[in-house]
């Protein structure tokens, strides 16, 4: 089971996930980063730390957006992952096309750059 919650703060989406996120729950998943894509929409930033599983289908949910959220001019960040979950996207080359950062200061400092 997956919670989602989200949220607008210093012109940031904030997504906060909490729990597994597999085949059934990467719907909530895609449907959260949906609602906020488009090119005058705020930054996104996914907190992990309570991540506690991510599936293919989840991970295939973060890939699916990452050319939309280019062309919008959008920046997403995931941030605050434990090092298991770290590892399943450093397996699979993630961490060299996503922005992935520890901590929510490096998030909106990197958010916040010109």
């Amino acid at each position: 089971m997956v919670k989602i919650e989200s949220g607008t703060a210093d012109n940031i989406v904030w997504i906060k996930i909490d729990g597994e996120v597999d085949a059934s729950s990467s719907i909530q998943l895609d449907e959260s980063l949906h609602e906020h894509l488009g090119k005058d929409k705020p930054a996104i930033a996914v907190d992990c730390a309570h991540l506690s599983y991510i599936s293919s289908a989840g991970l295939g949910v973060f890939m699916s957006y990452i050319e939309d959220l280019k062309v919008n001019g959008q920046k997403m960040v995931l941030y605050a992952m434990n090092e298991k979950v770290f590892n399943v996207f450093k397996m699979l080359g993630l961490d060299q096309l996503m922005n992935i950062f520890d901590t929510k200061d490096q998030v909106i400092e990197f958010l916040n750059e010109k």
